[in-house]
């Protein structure tokens, strides 16, 4: 499979040799001492899956990514509503779901539990109390109430405006996913987390930092510029999940797949309704 730059597929785990994927997210003791024997006696039967376990479909990642996107969506509304009750929460809902978000999503790429629903809909649900304060923040607290919930509806629209595009690129054979563009997008990917760490150290000594989030001209093409990597990476993400498929990874397997493409949508919400938001900050 080629490289993702989404970290939860890039670490999806495979079963050397024989191309398929085994054991995923299982974590279970002695499964590398399990391959290493099928590896020394190739004239055994190859190993046949427990009659419960079956094959990964696209309906199984249909289902899931549906469920993990509601979950979130419930979360983010409920988020919104506290936040605007009482303005004082937003920051620490930011604070808080954004952090309990990245751990999760660090556990279950580390940990090799992307196929734990239980830390996919946990990470729904930080997410959702991330985006629903963060959301509260750009549209009423830090630019002045200048979209509302307008601008939320507009962001939305336009997150899964781009998810349906880039999905018929995908299928339609528009963009090929090659190593070299496989590449592209991870550098690309690295330059602009160096640029978002520069400018968020230069903002400690310097007002507006390097000038990448003030919603200037530079800060716009900065935003244009990540909208783009995020479309491109879901490329990356459909045929990462593709293989996934192809190589008949368990039904469980789809579980990380919703973790992953709800990782790249978040990303490129924010940045769409931040985009949004520097044109309404008049």
């Amino acid at each position: 499979m080629r490289s993702s730059s989404n970290p939860v597929f890039r670490n999806l785990p495979r079963q050397e040799g024989v191309g398929g994927y085994a054991n995923f997210g299982s974590g279970v003791t002695g499964a590398g001492q399990f391959g290493n024997q099928y590896g020394q006696q190739p004239q055994q039967q190859p190993y046949q899956p427990a009659p419960a376990t079956r094959a990964m479909t696209i309906d199984d990642v249909v289902t899931k990514t549906g469920i993990t996107l509601g979950v979130l969506t419930l979360s983010a509304i409920i988020s919104y509503g506290l936040t605007n009750a009482n303005t004082s929460l937003a920051p620490l809902f930011v604070i808080v779901g954004g952090l309990v978000g990245l751990v999760l999503v660090l556990i279950a790429t580390f940990a090799n539990k992307m196929d734990n629903p239980a830390i996919v809909l946990s990470y729904a649900v930080a997410e959702g109390l991330f985006l629903g304060a963060l959301s509260f923040m750009f549209t009423d607290v830090e630019f002045g109430g200048v979209g509302g919930s307008a601008l939320i509806a507009q962001a939305v629209l336009g997150t899964f405006g781009v998810f349906a595009g880039m999905l018929v690129v995908y299928k339609t054979g528009a963009v090929r996913v090659t190593p070299r563009f496989t590449r592209m997008i991870l550098g690309a990917l690295i330059g602009v987390a160096v640029l978002a760490l520069g400018n968020l150290i230069a903002s400690f000594f310097i007002s507006g930092g390097l000038g990448l989030r003030d919603g200037g001209a530079l800060a716009i093409v900065f935003s244009l510029v990540c909208i783009a990597i995020a479309a491109f990476s879901f490329l990356l993400d459909f045929d990462a999940a593709d293989q996934l498929i192809r190589a008949q990874a368990p039904e469980k397997a789809a579980w990380g797949v919703a973790l992953g493409l709800t990782v790249t949508l978040v990303w490129l919400y924010v940045e769409i309704l931040r985009l949004l938001s520097y044109f309404n900050n008049d």
